[in-house]
């Protein structure tokens, strides 16, 4: 069998064999599960990911100095009463802020209820 021998024929052959090549490699480089632009996301994240770390180690030591103030600092304990919980120390008036309206209802009808059993008395 004779070879063409055009040479027409000849450059499309090399073309087409080139992008075949070409083809393979970009599959070889791309393709499948861990391609280049998957490996480039997954550099992303990790560094997301271990910036995530950081600050969570550094909420987890801050929350272990606060463990051991809150535990062996009577004053630490009682600040936290008073400025997150509304405690008081001691005789003063206690003061309540309620925002619901159903526990507003409530807590009238039994301030109404124990109103009326000392008037009654």
């Amino acid at each position: 069998m004779a070879r063409s021998s055009k040479p027409g024929r000849v450059l499309i052959r090399r073309l087409a064999w080139g992008a075949g090549t070409l083809f393979v490699l970009w599959c070889a480089v791309e393709g499948g599960e861990y391609g280049s632009s998957d490996l480039l996301t997954q550099r992303e994240e990790k560094a997301q990911l271990e910036s995530d770390l950081a600050l969570l180690r550094d909420t987890v030591a801050t929350l272990d100095a606060t463990l051991k103030r809150v535990s062996t600092d009577d004053f630490t304990l009682e600040r936290i009463a008073r400025e997150e919980h509304g405690l008081v120390k001691g005789e003063k008036e206690l003061l309540y802020w309620i925002d619901d309206p159903e526990a507003k209802a409530r807590a009238d009808s039994v301030r109404a209820a124990a109103d009326s059993g000392q008037s009654s008395s």
